[in-house]
């Protein structure tokens, strides 16, 4: 129950915030040090008087409903949103229900005042719908927990924010529907085969990224490294001396003929050595998944950790709102306020002055090409810290704060030099960067080109030292990171600012991935399920129809669909894909499930790994890999003028370079002596 002494009388405002830390921001904010912190329940709650009008401030815990259905089996589109210790047995959200169901009952009006996002807006929402009352409910709209902003958007109630609410609500809807279903249709296939309770998980957009990253991943398994061959060169000249890639050849006859050539003429002229000025705007300020890029660049950070900082520099009210897709500072923020801040914190106490005096005072900050309706890019508020940061908060704070800083900063002016070099058989272009005016570089020294323009004058000889034909050899498809993972759901389009890096951590929970010196690899199980779901849901999986949901979410965002038709849409499609899955595939996709998992004996086994074969000796993966070496091998001979097959393997099997596929295969016929 509610203590007596903090148990206001009726009719008082009730002012929901997302979680507690920024409850205690708005109520510091709008009662100063007149707010009266109580507790019931185990959760923190504040009353305060604002113009003589009682309000109470008190905290959710993020989402605190979920959707449930009782049906079993797929597909199931019947469902309805319940406390979420129901839906998802969270035992932590029912005190802070207790608390607001309590203080719900006598509050006159409903204030939302969670995070203005989609996801803010259904939070509060829902507790306002089940406990309070919508027709007496309004929306507080800030994108940074100071006082200023906060007493501001509480001078400036707004009705609900209803296109917010609808679009996040047929956003959980369809991440629900698209989940139960497919999940239970996995998971029934393994039972119908094999009896026994499997736990799988797929959704509407995890599904196309766990996709898109087997697919990256078979292709690095697949490579087979042809040979390159580079033609290096030493070179000295009057100030100092030069290593130098000449040439890059294919066929090693070709590479060897102009090796040849250069260390018959013994010198390389300098036919000219041009340089030209180019002036580097400064970047813009950061929105989140450039926070995160940059985060993972400069630290090694993953998407995730770095949006949880930074979430934990809002609320502390250091930084803006940073689930926002923004680039743009608009003119209606307080740069001059929010510089004045910062010069407080004697780590940019010069900077900022060194600032001031560079634009004399007039601020216009470079903008960016992205936008977003609810928050601008992210930016300092200029609040000092009141506790000690620790390292990671230190550095994604610096980054946004320069960030800031530079964006209000003169171009920097480079000099880009070129030198062409005569070989005789070869001319060669050299190029290089020297900064000849730091600009924005001051404020943010993290991309800033190192000098290295070359040393040479026009006329000039340079003495050949050295000749070398080197051999190299091509480098399988970049594996990703978790950040460019996330980069790439943004490029084609699929999930939010706000969810992608959740996406990509909720595939490791699941165990279909996993990191290996810092890139992202697929396990058997994150295979198995990638090649199911591509197979029997390749709809479901496609990047389009993720994307073309996203789109109808936007609409309905704008205010331009309603939720109900989207969602029907979804549920029509869904229907018809897991009718006919049910009828013509189910049994075919639990037996390639439970013979994945090891859970079904294969047939005829792989002799590699064990997998199904395919032609009763290899699997899929690994017959794959024999077509690319016999492919291969052809390159090889080609490149090389010939090469017998035993050495081949042999040189392929103890390269870095190689698929390991590849290598299984290459070992494979190298220990029984089987011909292709």
């Amino acid at each position: 129950m509610v203590a007596g002494g903090c148990r206001p009388p009726r009719g008082y405002g009730l002012i929901i915030a997302e979680k507690p830390k920024a409850a205690a921001k708005i109520a510091e904010a709008l009662g100063g040090r007149y707010a009266r912190r109580c507790t019931a329940y185990g959760v923190p709650y504040w009353v305060l008087r604002v113009d003589g009008r009682l309000f109470v401030v008190a905290p959710a815990a993020g989402h605190l409903y979920g959707l449930y259905t009782d049906e079993r089996g797929f597909p199931v589109f019947t469902y309805r949103w319940v406390p979420l210790d129901v839906a998802e047995g969270a035992k932590h959200a029912r005190k802070f229900l207790a608390l607001l169901a309590t203080l719900c009952r006598d509050a006159s009006i409903y204030i939302n005042a969670c995070d203005y996002d989609v996801e803010g807006s259904v939070i509060g929402y829902m507790i306002i719908r089940n406990l309070g009352d919508v027709r007496r409910a309004y929306r507080m709209k800030f994108s940074a927990l100071t006082p200023t902003d906060i007493r501001r958007a509480f001078r400036r109630l707004e009705p609900l924010d209803w296109p917010m609410i609808e679009a996040g609500l047929a956003r959980h809807e369809l991440d629900w529907l698209w989940g139960i279903n497919v999940s239970r249709a996995l998971m029934e296939a393994v039972k119908l085969v094999t009896g026994k309770k499997v736990v799988l998980s797929a959704g509407r957009v995890q599904s196309p990224t766990l996709v898109e990253a087997a697919k990256r991943e078979a292709r690095r398994r697949l490579h087979v490294p042809y040979p390159r061959f580079n033609v290096q060169v030493w070179l000295a000249g009057r100030e100092g001396r030069l290593k130098l890639t000449i040439a890059s050849r294919e066929k090693l006859i070709e590479a060897k003929r102009i090796a040849d050539r250069v260390a018959a003429r013994g010198y390389a002229f300098v036919s000219s050595v041009a340089g030209r000025r180019e002036y580097v705007k400064p970047p813009p300020a950061f929105n989140l998944s450039d926070l995160q890029m940059e985060a993972a660049r400069l630290y090694g950070y993953s998407p995730a950790f770095t949006q949880e900082i930074a979430e934990q520099l809002y609320l502390d009210g250091l930084i803006s709102y940073p689930r926002t897709n923004s680039q743009k500072l608009p003119h209606t923020l307080d740069f001059r306020g929010i510089l004045e801040g910062l010069a407080s914190i004697p780590a940019y106490t010069q900077l900022v002055k060194r600032l001031l005096l560079e634009t004399r005072g007039v601020l216009r900050p470079v903008q960016g090409p992205k936008e977003d309706p609810a928050h601008p890019a992210i930016h300092p508020t200029g609040a000092v810290p009141r506790r000690k940061l620790n390292r990671a908060e230190e550095r994604i704070y610096d980054l946004i704060v320069r960030r800031f800083l530079a964006a209000f900063s003169k171009p920097a002016v480079v000099e880009r030099v070129t030198a062409t070099l005569d070989f005789g058989v070869v001319r060669v272009n050299v190029s290089g960067t020297r900064v000849l005016e730091e600009g924005w570089y001051v404020y943010y020294p993290f991309s800033r080109p190192k000098d290295d323009i070359p040393r040479v004058s026009r006329g000039e000889r340079l003495r050949v030292e050295r000749v070398v034909v080197e051999t190299v050899y091509t480098e399988p498809p970049e594996a990703y990171t978790k950040a460019k993972l996330v980069r790439w759901m943004e490029e084609v389009g699929i999930g939010t600012e706000a969810t992608r890096a959740r996406i990509v951590e909720t595939l490791f929970d699941r165990g279909y991935l996993r990191l290996s010196g810092g890139y992202v690899t697929v396990t058997d199980l994150g295979f198995a399920v990638a090649e199911v779901l591509e197979k029997f849901f390749p709809k479901l999986t496609s990047v389009a129809m993720t994307r073309e949901f996203e789109r109808l979410l936007e609409d309905i965002r704008r205010g331009i669909r309603r939720r109900a038709e989207v969602v029907e849409e979804a549920k029509r499609v869904l229907s018809l894909l897991l009718e006919d899955y049910k009828k013509r595939a189910m049994r075919d996709a639990g037996l390639m499930l439970a013979k994945s998992l090891r859970l079904v004996e294969a047939e005829r086994p792989c002799v590699i790994c064990g997998r199904e074969s395919v032609d009763g000796r290899l699997c899929r993966f690994h017959l794959e890999a024999l077509e690319a070496l016999k492919r291969g091998f052809v390159e090889w001979r080609r490149r090389l003028g010939g090469i017998g097959w035993e050495e081949y393997l042999e040189r392929v099997a103890s390269l870095r370079e190689t698929g390991m596929w590849v290598r299984d295969v290459a070992k494979y016929l190298l220990e029984t002596g089987l011909a292709p």
